[in-house]
């Protein structure tokens, strides 16, 4: 590894980042039996290692007394945290590479869970073609959270705000059954997205 200077700030703000959609990702690889998805969370995990490898290269170039020591130890200990839940992801990640049928308790797992992860292809009469997730509001009008999306052999993992729907476009999606047919009859059409029929 490389180090490279970057403020603790910001390299602390993308370890949390990290933390909070890789552990999704990991299920939803294992629930879709996804090895493109399984591939960007040993991505995510590689990328968590060099984030912390730079973290302590700060610490240890910064620490000069006693009390800069007990600061940076605070430091990272969030950082080995955040590590931590990327191992774990991993792990799960693992399981991959055993049959299905050597998976008898997800199922078990799936149906407990009050938050589901589904998948969803998007149509092209559907009114959400086109327009940005951050515009449609996905998780405010429907309580889905779309944790990835396929868009032909492109996984895009945790999409920003920003990012414009297009048909055929495969949503991964974390919520309720009920948000989830909501969404399903929107994806296909069935019924226009609620500002576009204003």
């Amino acid at each position: 590894m490389e180090y490279t200077p970057t403020s603790v700030k910001d390299l602390l703000v993308e370890m949390k980042d990290i933390s909070e959609h890789i552990v999704d990702l990991a299920y939803a690889a294992l629930v879709f039996d996804s090895d493109d998805l399984g591939a960007e969370v040993r991505k995510l995990e590689e990328r968590m290692d060099y984030l912390r490898y730079q973290i302590r290269m700060i610490a240890l170039m910064a620490s000069r007394t006693k009390e800069d020591a007990e600061q940076l130890a605070g430091i990272l200990q969030v950082a080995s945290a955040a590590e931590t839940i990327s191992n774990g992801a991993g792990d799960i990640v693992n399981l991959l590479e055993q049959r299905i049928e050597a998976r008898p308790f997800l199922p078990f797992l799936l149906g407990e869970a009050d938050e589901k992860l589904r998948a969803l292809q998007l149509q092209e009469g559907s009114s959400m073609v086109g327009r940005s997730i951050a515009d449609l509001r996905v998780e405010t009008e429907t309580g889905m959270r779309i944790i990835a999306l396929r868009r032909g052999r492109k996984w895009i993992y945790d999409p920003e705000g920003e990012e414009v729907l297009r048909g055929e476009d495969l949503l991964v999606l974390r919520g309720t059954e009920d948000g989830f047919q909501r969404l399903g009859r929107y994806a296909r059409g069935e019924e226009a997205w609620p500002e576009a029929s204003s």
